[in-house]
């Protein structure tokens, strides 16, 4: 079990998915994401933004909305395949799409045939390259038309919105689905043929003690999951609204969140379960993420985790976030804006930030911290941070070495915690972030 220092927790740290990260990003003109568009060569990976799902669930942060009204999804969809066409035109030729993702929201929150037609145009604009794709699924959404339809698309990668098997905790979270139901689901994809199937887990859920996460887990393994992503969740409804709707005073506190991580940790990693990071796992030595966290592969992105190399990710749909090694850059998070935009034919670019020297320099050493537990600071980091690393080293957290700074085992909780001392962005981080564990 990883020992436990509160104060060591007690701010709220980012997630670290791109850097500087997204509270961050201040407008920027499509002119600069449409040069970073040419100036792209080789493989990338093109992401997909459905911001729509059956139903919403209280403890969501995701940009999506109700799907509700036919008309919504469809003047949607337009404007995604106009914008698919506008931003096709400015990638070099040789440009081709590795990795292909559609995520959400839920994706299967649109019809199976708007799906395949909107697979057709990607087809159409882009040069797929037989990529690799991967789909995230709401069981409360799959049905077998959809499961033919992935069948027929060639997709090898889904991620199921699990979440929790406790009736209790799902109903506090408004996430009610059944162990039937995602049974079901786990079947018709197999069925269709993905071969790498993720379950989004979550822990520090109203009610929850760590019997009703051990229970979630030997469920999980039981219907065979190839990954797992095991989250705390984050209360934020000053940010979030609706998560107003979830009982306060019915969370779990920090220590009981850190002994369910803990316990979560070990439950799995003696299961055959690589850990990938801090909170995702992997079947050790045949699974592609946990074999790239083995040989120093791994990288971080707005996806999470991946064994992908390329440093460019281009996403379409309104709120997702395309990065460039000296841009990141997100469209308009407003569906009606991001419609009117692109119904005149502008690329609906509305937030980013220039990446510096110096933020690239940053963020390749915070990506090496969480994906490899060790990177080179350099002289000037090191000196920056030596003071602020001394209660993690004073407690046997991590260790320095020359200009090598190492996360030990018993450290790995406080990945991120480590990770932001070299975030020089980093203020009001109560307001803006979730706990570190």
């Amino acid at each position: 079990m990883w020992p436990y220092h509160p104060d060591l927790l007690a701010t709220p740290v980012p997630r670290y998915t791109s850097f500087p990260t997204a509270a961050e990003f201040g407008p920027i003109s499509g002119h600069a994401f449409i040069e970073a568009l040419e100036r792209v060569e080789g493989e990338v990976s093109l992401y997909v933004h459905i911001p729509f799902c059956e139903k919403i669930c209280f403890y969501c942060g995701c940009n999506t909305a109700a799907a509700g009204r036919r008309q919504r999804l469809e003047t949607y969809l337009d404007a995604l395949h106009r914008e698919a066409a506008l931003l096709a035109d400015h990638l070099p030729r040789g440009v081709t799409i590795k990795r292909l993702s559609f995520g959400g929201g839920s994706p299967n929150a649109i019809s199976p045939l708007d799906f395949a037609r909107l697979l057709s145009c990607l087809t159409v604009h882009f040069r797929l390259a037989s990529p690799e794709i991967s789909i995230e699924v709401d069981p409360r959404a799959m049905t077998e038309d959809w499961a033919e339809v992935i069948g027929s698309s060639g997709i090898t990668r889904a991620s199921l919105g699990v979440q929790t098997f406790s009736p209790k905790a799902q109903e506090a979270i408004g996430r009610v689905q059944p162990p039937e139901m995602i049974e079901r689901t786990v079947g018709w994809l197999r069925q269709a043929g993905v071969t790498s199937l993720n379950f989004d887990l979550m822990y520090g859920l109203p009610g929850q003690v760590w019997e009703d996460l051990e229970d979630t887990l030997e469920r999980s393994l039981a219907l065979g999951a190839d990954r797992i992503a095991l989250f705390g969740y984050a209360h934020v409804p000053h940010i979030i609204p609706r998560q107003r709707a979830i009982p306060a005073d019915d969370l779990p506190g920090t220590a009981a969140r850190f002994d369910m991580a803990a316990r979560g940790f070990d439950y799995l990693t003696a299961r055959g379960y690589a850990s990938v990071g801090f909170d995702h796992f992997a079947r050790a030595g045949r699974d592609p993420l946990a074999i790239a966290a083995a040989t120093g592969k791994l990288r971080r992105n707005f996806q999470g985790f991946t064994d992908y190399s390329s440093s460019v990710l281009i996403g379409l749909g309104a709120s997702a976030i395309s990065s460039f090694p000296e841009l990141l850059a997100q469209t308009e998070k407003n569906n009606g804006r991001y419609r009117m935009l692109l119904s005149q034919d502008r690329l609906p670019v509305a937030h980013g930030i220039r990446r510096s020297a110096d933020d690239r320099y940053r963020g390749a050493v915070i990506e090496r911290l969480l994906c490899d537990g060790e990177a080179r600071l350099g002289a000037r980091l090191m000196g920056e941070a030596r003071a602020a690393l001394q209660p993690f080293i004073a407690r046997g957290l991590a260790t320095v070495d020359d200009e090598w700074l190492r996360i030990k085992p018993d450290g790995l909780p406080y990945s991120r915690s480590i990770a932001a001392l070299f975030d020089p962005y980093r203020q009001d981080s109560q307001r803006r972030f979730s706990s570190a564990v």
